[in-house]
Parts: C-alpha cells; structure tokens; sequence
C-alpha cells in the first residue's frame, strides 16, 4: 500500500501565518470558526420559531449585528470556504471518503459518542469563552495578545492533561 503524502507542516504553518495576516489586514479581525456556527443557529431559530428569535434579546441583538440576515456574516463564507477547500484537498490527493479512525480498543458507538461529545463541549465552551480556539489562540496570539498567549498555554496544558486519560484508546 502506496504511504499518503501531506503537506509540510512547516509550509502550512507558514501559508496560515500568511492567511491569518491577510485576513487581519482585509477585514480588521482575525480568523474563527464560531461565529459562523452561531449565524446558522441564528438563522436556524429565525426559521423555525421566528417569534422566539424576535422576543429573545440574544438572537434579537445578533441578528441585528449583520445586514441581510445572519447568513451574510464573512465568518459563514470563511467556514463554507473551509469545507469547500477540504473537499477539494481530499478529492484532489485521492483522500475522500467516510470512514471512521479509531484506535484498536475503541468501537464505532465509542468514536461517534466522542466525536459528538467533544463538538457539543467545544461548542459550549466557544461560546462561554466568547469565542473559538482559531480565533482566540491564533488571532489572539498573532496581535501578541495577553489573552491570546494565555488561552494557548491553557489549551495545550489541557490537551495534554486530557490525553492521558484517552491515549488508550488510539494505543
């Protein structure tokens, strides 16, 4: 079995430097993700319980933020643009498909349950964080941001204090 070349780290390191510096030069702000996941709820609630969203102060003052709907935030064309590209790269180095990697001891129910646990805690934490890690971290962390410099140490201390715990599953 032909071994799956990836890019360098090293040059995809430095073409997202490169991304985050343009994006700050551009728009004035850094690169994020939830922004975008709270857009589609906004539009998402707008559609279902349009008078719930019109009541509820939160939804009220964030779908007010964006003129011509919260689907019209940069940060859902910048998500979209993501899941484009990664189908792309995925089609291109022959690397598209469904299927689920796990480590030996761990089972299908074991992966799914995780994966949609771990989303449904990043979703939480980005919001009561105000924000996600791309946004808090990277950005943060490329205007020398105190907060931005700190939250990294705090997701990579917490990342490692997690894995242990985990690390028999993939092992």
């Amino acid at each position: 079995m032909e071994e799956k070349k990836y890019m360098n780290s090293y040059l995809a390191g430095f073409l997202l430097g490169l991304l985050l510096l343009a994006t700050i030069f551009i728009t004035g702000r850094g690169l994020g993700a939830s922004g975008a996941l709270k857009s589609f709820t906004v539009a998402a609630m707008d559609t279902v319980a349009p008078a719930h969203t019109g009541s509820a102060v939160f939804y009220k003052e964030y779908a007010g933020e964006h003129s011509g709907g919260p689907l019209k935030n940069w940060l859902v064309f910048e998500v979209l643009g993501v899941l484009i590209g990664a189908f792309i790269s995925g089609l291109v180095s022959d690397r598209l498909g469904l299927k689920f990697e796990k480590g030996p001891s761990a089972t299908n129910k074991m992966r799914i349950a995780g994966a949609l646990s771990g989303g449904l805690l990043w979703g939480v934490g980005s919001q009561l964080g105000r924000g996600c890690t791309s946004g808090a971290a990277l950005s943060g962390m490329a205007v020398m941001s105190t907060g931005g410099i700190i939250t990294m140490g705090f997701i990579f201390a917490g990342a490692y204090a997690v894995a242990y715990f985990f690390r028999k599953l993939w092992i």
